[in-house]
């Protein structure tokens, strides 16, 4: 692997921490995505944003929603529309599970993190999930206070 592509793999991270917050994981997956060449380059630029994301299924193939991508400042006429649909590559295993899922369960799938692969490829990180209750919400904040507050006298300790 080229010091470059190794250097942009460790550079794009972005994360969705909202997701953390409203749902609770239940299982991770790994995406590959079919973009556009502008929109490649928006990503390694670190120009995303997954907030508010989420996908769903259209004749049995996934797509992410509400992922917006910024316009490449030196796209031309060829450039892409920043919020469109963007259809994930899986395995078809790993569909239907998803698929089934979603449809028996009634879970959601949210998107974690997007990031740029070793072999240079953008990769989106999803998750089968469920929605938090508001007093599971409150619940996660105490035990973050308590793990902090006991971090801090440890430390001081």
């Amino acid at each position: 692997m080229s010091d470059v592509t190794e250097y942009m793999a460790n550079v794009v991270n972005i994360k969705n921490k909202k997701a953390w917050h409203d749902y609770e994981i239940i299982e991770k997956f790994i995406a590959g995505m079919q973009l556009k060449g502008t929109e490649i380059k928006s990503i390694r630029m670190g120009k995303a944003s997954l907030i508010d994301s989420y996908c769903h299924f259209v004749n049995g193939e996934l797509y992410v929603k509400n992922m917006h991508i910024a316009e490449y400042n030196w796209g031309t006429h060829y450039n892409h529309l920043p919020g469109r649909e963007r259809k994930l590559l899986m395995t078809g295993r790993e569909l239907k599970k998803l698929e089934k899922n979603v449809k028996e369960r009634g879970y959601t799938i949210v998107t974690l993190r997007l990031f740029i692969s070793g072999n240079g490829y953008a990769k989106l990180e999803i998750a089968i999930a469920r929605g938090k209750k508001e007093y599971d919400k409150r619940e996660d904040m105490k035990k973050k206070d308590t793990r902090r507050q006991l971090e801090r006298l440890s430390r001081h300790g």
